[in-house]
């Protein structure tokens, strides 16, 4: 569904986009970092939030932040010294929404590398029906790192309505709550959004 014209001049807001060009300093979000910085073929390639929004469309703008905070979070931790070779980062994960893995895609082409997986053995049920998938295991040649989402960024009505049979306002009512919590993951630390586990 189409956002309306609130929700289409909401994208526009700074919050939102990145208006500077691409040699801009890093700009930041809640103290961190506007772009995942990637190799490939021995050069540094840098996409934003809205990179990714671009080429996942306005479909599912949260499940887009929450790739882009995966990434953030788990990036630095699989190699502190620099941007990964993108071509050798896997993503296992129990979510199974497409923006993620558009998010994913993009940065790290690990759909089409056949690195990224949809594992519903990941689902964590003891955390309830709302967290259970928010699972993302990120591998980069001998490392792995799990993370969780973090309690607050999914809401149990976002949650219920996603699984169900919807009519119009209700599916416009989905698209303003993807907003919302793509608008509540983007202006948090990744490290406030998804915490390390084992596993």
């Amino acid at each position: 569904m189409s956002p309306s014209r609130e929700e289409a001049a909401h994208w526009g807001s700074p919050a939102w986009c990145h208006d500077a060009p691409r040699d801009h300093p890093r700009t930041t979000w809640g103290g961190e970092v506007s772009a995942i910085d990637v190799l490939d073929g021995g050069r540094v390639l840098s996409f934003s939030f809205e990179d990714m929004l671009r080429y996942h469309g306005p479909g599912s703008p949260g499940g887009v932040a929450h790739a882009f905070k995966v990434m953030e979070r788990a990036f630095g931790l699989l190699d502190a010294d620099g941007p990964l070779a993108r071509r050798e980062i896997a993503v296992a994960t129990a979510f199974g929404g497409p923006g993620a893995r558009d998010g994913f895609e993009l940065v790290t082409r690990a759909v089409t590398g056949e690195r990224y997986v949809l594992d519903p053995a990941l689902e964590r049920p003891e955390r309830g029906t709302t967290l259970e998938r928010f699972v993302f295991r990120v591998g980069y040649r001998e490392r792995n790192v799990t993370l969780v989402v973090r309690e607050g960024f999914v809401t149990d009505e976002f949650i219920a309505l996603a699984r169900k049979e919807r009519d119009a306002e209700e599916e416009a009512h989905l698209d303003r709550l993807k907003l919302e919590m793509a608008e509540r993951v983007m202006s948090s630390p990744a490290a406030d959004v998804y915490d390390v586990t084992g596993g």
